[in-house]
């Protein structure tokens, strides 16, 4: 969704395309035999073409984002339907795809993935500096970067510390975390990743500077539709199941809250993945605290969608500084 959301665009469909290829994965691996490894490519691939096809008809036929994977949003719902079929319900049970998500590490492991995760990410904060500072750019003061290094270490270290005190750091916080820093390179340190800011904050002006947008636009659909087929897949080996409402419920709406939250604009050219993490974090967080508070369903939808208004409204008013004040 972040991804999308750089380029200006939307997309309503990344739910049920994340039920749909986790589907997929399940049937070909519970009623087929397909091995398990297999069985999760084929989920993966499916989500690579579905974001092939919805990149190509926006960008070839120039039908607006919002339509394609509206349609999406209904059809990709029927396919997870049809492929489900009558049992509607499919229980996971091999070994591979459960332990996608269900494996623990140990206390040992958790500190020294932690401990690498915060060397990795002060590092790019300063090498992050010294490219700005060598285009002649802004840089953010030294005592400004030890500050922040200092928050998110602790941050990260405190996490550790609480899941090793229950089971243990799970596998599927590794692959979300090593796909989150993944594509901060790719976004970040690529020309590819310059060329998607350039496309999302004014994509004539990227076109005249001979920017391929149209592929541009259908990479960063494939790659959506792909990681959403990535996030269907490991929710899948949490649940231990895939069923008729896999992808469905509030996973669009906390998608696009969390990127939206951790502040990525909704106009495109800015943002950064690490929203995804501290979006999601933020939109946990209200979630267990209205558990706790004992909050019903209907109030809990009206405070995510006032979260999201407010994230989204302050966003438009930044946006306006910005174009009246020229920064």
């Amino acid at each position: 969704v972040v991804l999308i959301l750089l380029l200006g665009e939307i997309d309503l469909s990344v739910g049920w395309v994340s039920g749909l290829c986790a589907a997929v994965m399940a049937v070909l691996n519970v009623k087929n035999g397909v091995p398990g490894e297999v069985a999760v490519l084929a989920g993966l691939v499916v989500g690579v073409l579905i974001g092939l096809l919805q990149g190509f008809w926006i960008t070839k036929l120039r039908v607006p984002s919002f339509v394609v994977t509206l349609a999406g949003f209904l059809a990709w719902q029927g396919a997870l339907l049809f492929v489900l079929g009558n049992t509607g319900t499919v229980n996971l049970r091999n070994p591979f795809i459960l332990s996608l998500a269900g494996t623990f590490y140990s206390k040992e492991v958790g500190w020294l993935v932690g401990a690498v995760f915060v060397i990795v990410y002060i590092a790019s904060l300063f090498l992050e500096r010294r490219r700005r500072a060598a285009a002649g750019l802004a840089t953010a003061s030294t005592r400004g970067l030890i500050g922040r290094a200092v928050v998110i270490a602790a941050g990260i270290l405190g996490a550790i510390a609480v899941l090793n005190s229950n089971r243990g750091l799970p596998s599927a916080v590794v692959i979300f975390i090593g796909i989150i820093i993944i594509f901060d390179l790719l976004t970040k340190h690529t020309v590819f990743g310059m060329h998607v800011f350039a496309v999302g904050g004014n994509a004539e002006a990227a076109r005249r500077a001979s920017i391929n947008v149209d592929r541009v636009r259908i990479t960063i659909f494939t790659l959506g539709s792909t990681l959403a087929a990535a996030g269907g897949i490991l929710a899948a080996s949490r649940l231990l199941a895939v069923n008729q409402s896999s992808g469905g419920s509030a996973t669009l709406l906390n998608a696009i809250a969390a990127a939206v939250i951790g502040g990525t604009s909704l106009f495109g050219g800015r943002g950064s993945v690490w929203a995804a993490l501290l979006g999601a974090l933020v939109i946990g967080s209200i979630g267990n605290g209205m558990d706790l508070l004992a909050l019903g369903s209907p109030v809990k939808f009206m405070i995510t969608g006032a979260v999201l208004l407010a994230a989204v409204t302050i966003d438009a008013l930044v946006r306006r500084r910005r174009e009246v004040t020229g920064r």
